[in-house]
């Protein structure tokens, strides 16, 4: 199975310069993800960077109580492990496989000395990063301000959208967990949109019929977020495109 993928199939590795990509390209292990593997703990320090291919890494904040909600999830757009290149080593909360699949995972130490040494690499994490910020602060808004339809629908679509299968193998229950509400919440959610003909549930599979329907549902934070993280990778790979075509020791302005 590992033999049919490709680092290229995570965007932000795809991204990377091919000179860049070749120093450390031979430190990239191809991992399995399984359905509710823990990758980070809180306070642990981290070891490695994921960058999810077919896998969905959901980040979640962990109570003292026991209780839990999702601050983002991770999928082939983007790497599960900032704290690393950003200098802070450890989460406050945890990392847990939501959608299981391959992911490439590099070491700690590798992937510091590529983001100060290469500068596109760096533009292109730091990027990310931002769009992950963007990301947590508009689900924390939408936590507070939207319904639990609403929010389903959110979390839905942001989910089927790094999901190749567009299908989600997930109980009533760990969504309300995802979402931080009672299961009862989610089931009365998920029965409009049944109901609505967007989504089919059956047995702790989810499945999106309409897509474009269950938009209609969603608040606005789906295409706020979707809207950023495509603004940002764009422009740095616009950006690489205009440096790749520049005459050898040229510049921009001609």
């Amino acid at each position: 199975m590992l033999a049919l993928h490709a680092p290229s199939q995570n965007r932000l590795i795809a991204a990377v310069p091919a000179v860049e990509f070749g120093r450390w390209s031979d430190s990239l292990e191809a991992v399995p993800m399984m359905l509710g593997q823990v990758l980070y703990e809180p306070g642990r320090q981290l070891r490695h960077a994921y960058f999810p291919t077919t896998s969905v890494v959901s980040l979640h904040y962990l109570t003292r109580s026991g209780a839990s909600a999702e601050t983002t999830a991770v999928g082939r757009e983007g790497v599960v492990g900032v704290a690393l290149f950003m200098g802070g080593d450890t989460m406050t909360g945890s990392a847990v496989v939501q959608a299981a699949g391959l992911a490439y995972r590099i070491d700690r130490r590798t992937l510091v000395q590529a983001f100060e040494r290469d500068g596109q690499l760096r533009r292109l994490l730091l990027r990310y990063t931002q769009a992950l910020i963007t990301q947590i602060s508009q689900t924390a808004a939408c936590y507070r301000h939207h319904s639990i339809e609403q929010q389903l629908s959110r979390w839905l679509l942001a989910t089927v959208d790094r999901t190749p299968a567009g299908e989600l193998v997930m109980t009533q229950e760990q969504v309300g967990h995802m979402l931080g509400v009672r299961r009862e919440s989610i089931t009365q959610a998920a029965s409009g949109l049944q109901d609505g003909g967007y989504i089919r549930y059956r047995r702790g599979h989810i499945t999106v019929l309409d897509p474009i329907g269950l938009a209609s549902c969603a608040c606005e934070c789906y295409g706020v977020v979707k809207k950023e993280l495509h603004r940002l990778l764009t422009e740095t790979l616009l950006r690489q495109d205009a440096m790749a075509a520049m005459p050898a020791g040229g510049d921009a302005r001609g």
